[in-house]
């Protein structure tokens, strides 16, 4: 047992305590009473006592018992040398002492256990899965490696690394850890040769002009001599080939190519070669702003759109493309300055595309227009996707439209092969349809696998939120039969007095008994009930569920896209459940707006327009009698965005003969181009996943950052203060190309493509000798030349500490009440009572005298 004290400098107070006791004892001790000198003791003891218990003091119960942990770098860096670390640490355990205890713990961007902390190791595993090999964390593998096993043993870390960490800082770690106990030591690990050849930098310019020769400059790396291909790409189309000849180290290359298309050009040069390590550093890309004049992207629904014809050419580049070829990566959709859907349905687009969109628009700018038709708006599914947050208008109408009465049953497969985002998919498709009903509509749900599980039953929603929360409850399982839940479908709509009444059978397989589906189908048209499906899947029974749809007077759906299910539900509900078409002649009347010097001699006859609800802040140009937006516009972020709810076509009516017609279009298309000030912010690259990013101008106090990737998935990022328009952004994102949305409080904005490059665990490098070096420095440890060394003896003593600070506290606080009480009442008999015997004394004397007294006569 022996007495520790965690902070000794406090023991310095017993100098001034030992100087004022002294002095009191040397004046007055000789001359005070026994009671003065016992309060003397119990005082300076307490302040004794409570001057130890500030030094934090405990007892500290020495034990032999130690602990080495060996950690193993498995990360990419050191590919091929798991087998040689595990043999190693396997030899060293032979010169393990009875008194030690020993783990092995394998680490790179993750931390697992190979053998537990045990004092009779086994045989290692021969093989062990690195789910994240990506990166090299030290930091983490030391802070969770020091905190297993018994914490109060002396401890020795033993890392096998090559010390090129790319995650977290041990240094920082160690300083954190800041423990006597633990010790350091490394074994040096070289990589082995890897043969690997990668493209460490690939440069194009940030901006040129249309017909210019771009230069393009490449670095290849290579620890050998070889023969390769370099291939450029455009667009994710294929540019150019070029067969190199590789020598070993750095090797420049540089290409010129002319800038032939104008807009945003996502360029990427890709390595491929034989007997290559890593395939992840053979791949960069870059991005260059081609200037020209704005580009309009026309989508149209399948048929050609009337528009590119209407705008004006000689000043816009005008694309167009159909609701398939829409592009699903946010790099395309940068290319085009504002973007028109005619008459496009949202069960053609995923809503990773609407996303995209929605993006595009609000963190950089990019216009937007809908025009309507029959599968646009409402009709086309939109309700509650990224499409309807953007525009100035709801899909829902509020209106005082005729809604008809309606009866909604959902037919939906759960078996085990819908399990994943199928399944999730069509629950929040169903849940949505619950959100479109009116308090007096009739909904019910059937989920099915071999048999029908009734979800909700057939009757109107009282608590819409309950009955999404049942929905989104369903789970997977059992095998598919269709018929007997289209039946229960059926059956529970045909005797319901109601205006409409639909099916929506939702399915990816193929139902295992087959039965009269006509028959079932023709009763069914007897009470006014319509059918539409939807396949999901290559395994659905696609001519079964179009034969079905075409019977029942409904629509079929094919889904190769799962995420168009929720669209395809909301355009069904919303068909059946409203009156969107509203098909009558009328003047649409105009309010002041960017489009009235168009309307200055009059304003021509609509013909039809799908009914919407116009959002509070929209600005409403164009309205029907029935209040009804047609034509509305606002700003969404960065960009701005138009709602036309009239068609291009026939729709229109008069305004296809208008003189104005082709005017109406090229103002809105201008409408839609950017309006915000761009000013080239600086990007600066510090280190992975760290930029600097600065103002130029000295114009800005705050900077807003947004980060996105290709599919338009925004990015979480840190930004730090530098200086009055100056940030850093730290980036934790896989390699590939994002987007920087770069804004000030001025209304200034700037977007830039940047390159993620692969980490460096995938540069082949020498081992980080100096990191190594002042980790086993700082804790006392070494680098070991053979593993053996790592049970040698500890300069640290193990055991057990316990603190003895409260009990010294107890004490002093024992002996201070003690004091009290002595000072307050004294060692002699109490006073009340010393009268008392006093009194009884007196009144015996006076007894005595009077019988002495008494005798004498």
């Amino acid at each position: 047992m022996e007495l520790q004290l965690g902070n000794p400098i406090w023991l310095l107070l017993l100098i001034p305590a030992i100087i004022y006791f002294g002095w009191f004892a040397l004046r007055n001790f000789s001359a005070s009473s026994k009671l003065v000198k016992i309060i003397f003791f119990l005082r300076t003891a307490a302040v004794v006592l409570l001057i130890f218990a500030l030094a934090t003091p405990s007892l500290f119960s020495p034990v032999k018992e130690e602990q080495v942990i060996f950690l193993l770098d498995r990360s990419a860096s050191l590919e091929g040398l798991e087998t040689e670390m595990a043999a190693a640490v396997e030899d060293a355990l032979s010169a393990k002492k009875e008194h030690q205890s020993v783990a092995v713990y394998t680490f790179a961007e993750d931390f697992q256990s190979l053998l537990p902390m045990t004092k009779n190791p086994q045989t290692l595993p021969a093989e062990v899965s690195v789910s994240q090999n990506s990166n090299t964390n030290i930091a983490r593998a030391l802070e969770l490696a020091s905190n297993s096993g018994d914490t109060d043993l002396a401890t020795r870390l033993v890392i096998l690394t090559d010390g090129n960490e790319t995650q977290s800082s041990a240094i920082e770690s160690l300083n954190r850890l800041q423990s006597d106990r633990l010790q350091v030591d490394i074994w040096p690990i070289e990589q082995i040769t890897k043969n690997d050849m990668a493209i460490s930098r690939f440069e194009t310019p940030s901006r040129a002009f249309l017909g210019e020769a771009q230069s393009f400059t490449i670095a290849v790396d290579s620890d050998k001599e070889a023969k390769a291909k370099l291939i450029f790409s455009a667009n994710d189309v294929d540019l150019d080939v070029q067969e190199i000849d590789v020598l070993e180290g750095q090797n420049v290359y540089s290409y010129s190519y002319p800038a032939n298309v104008e807009g945003l050009q996502k360029y990427e040069v890709r390595l491929e070669t034989e007997k290559d390590s890593y395939l992840e550093n053979n791949t960069l890309f870059s991005i260059t702003e081609v200037a020209g004049n704005p580009e309009v992207l026309v989508v149209n629904g399948g048929e050609p759109s009337p528009i590119p014809t209407l705008l004006d050419t000689e000043n816009l580049r005008v694309t167009e493309l159909t609701s398939t070829q829409l592009p699903s990566s946010l790099s395309a959709m940068l290319r085009y300055d504002s973007i028109i859907f005619d008459n496009v349905s949202g069960t053609a687009i995923g809503e990773q595309q609407m996303a995209i969109i929605e993006q595009a628009v609000r963190q950089f700018g990019v216009g937007f227009m809908m025009v309507g038709g029959d599968q646009s708006f409402g009709l086309g599914g939109y309700f509650k996707t990224p499409i309807e947050r953007l525009l100035p208008v709801e899909m829902e109408v509020k209106g005082k439209h005729e809604l008809p009465s309606l009866g909604l049953m959902i037919v939906m497969d759960r078996s085990g092969s819908m399990m994943g985002l199928k399944m999730e998919l069509a629950k929040e498709a169903a849940a949505r349809s619950v959100e479109l009903l009116r308090p007096d509509d009739t909904l019910g749900v059937i989920a099915f696998d071999d048999q029908p599980w009734e979800i909700l039953p057939t009757g109107k929603v009282d608590d819409p939120k309950k009955a999404a929360d049942k929905i989104l409850s369903i789970t997977p399982g059992g095998g598919t039969e269709i018929y007997r839940s289209l039946e229960q479908a059926y059956s529970e709509l045909e005797d319901l007095e109601l205006q409409r009444k639909h099916i929506i059978l939702l399915t990816d397989g193929q139902s295992s008994t087959s039965n009269d589906y006509d028959a079932l189908i023709e009763n069914g048209k007897d009470h006014n009930i319509t059918l539409s499906t939807v396949s999901i899947g290559q395994d659905a029974d696609r001519n079964l569920l179009e034969q079905l749809a075409a019977t029942g007077n409904g629509r079929f759906y094919d889904v190769t896209d799962a995420t168009t299910i929720p669209a395809i539900l909301s355009r069904e509900t919303i068909m059946m459940s409203r009156t969107y078409i509203v098909d009558e002649p009328f003047y649409p009347i105009v309010y002041d707006s960017q489009w009235n010097n168009l309307f200055a001699n009059g304003v021509p006859q609509l013909n039809t327009y799908i009914a919407t609800t116009a959002k509070s802040t929209a600005s409403v140009a164009l309205e029907s009698e029935e209040e009804d937006p047609i034509l509305a516009s606002w700003n969404y972020g960065l960009g701005k965005t138009i709602a036309y709810t009239s068609g291009s076509g026939a729709w229109s009516g008069d305004f296809q003969s208008w003189s104005n017609w082709s005017d109406f279009w090229n103002q809105s298309a201008a409408e839609l181009l950017p309006s915000f000030e761009e000013i080239p912010f600086s990007v600066v690259r510090k280190e992975q996943g760290v930029y600097s990013i600065e103002d130029p101008t000295n114009s800005s106090a705050i900077l807003t950052v947004t980060a996105v990737d290709e599919q338009g998935n925004e990015i979480p990022l840190q930004t730090e203060p530098v200086a009055p328009g100056q940030v850093d952004v730290k980036i934790d994102t896989p390699p590939g190309l994002i987007f920087f949305s770069i804004s000030n409080e001025t209304g200034a904005a700037y977007k830039i493509g940047l390159t993620i490059p692969y980490g460096d665990e995938f540069k082949v490098a020498d081992a980080n000798i100096s990191l190594m070096t002042t980790l086993t420095e700082r804790t006392g440890g070494q680098l070991l030349e053979t593993l053996d060394e790592s049970f040698r003896d500890m300069s640290y003593t193990s055991g057990s500490i316990r603190s003895i600070q409260l009990l010294l506290l107890f004490i002093a606080m024992l002996l201070f009440f003690t004091d009290i009480t002595l000072r307050r009442f004294g060692l002699t008999v109490p006073r009340l009572k010393q009268n008392a015997i006093k009194e009884e004394s007196d009144s015996h004397g006076a007894i005595d005298q009077l019988i002495k007294a008494k005798k004498k006569k």
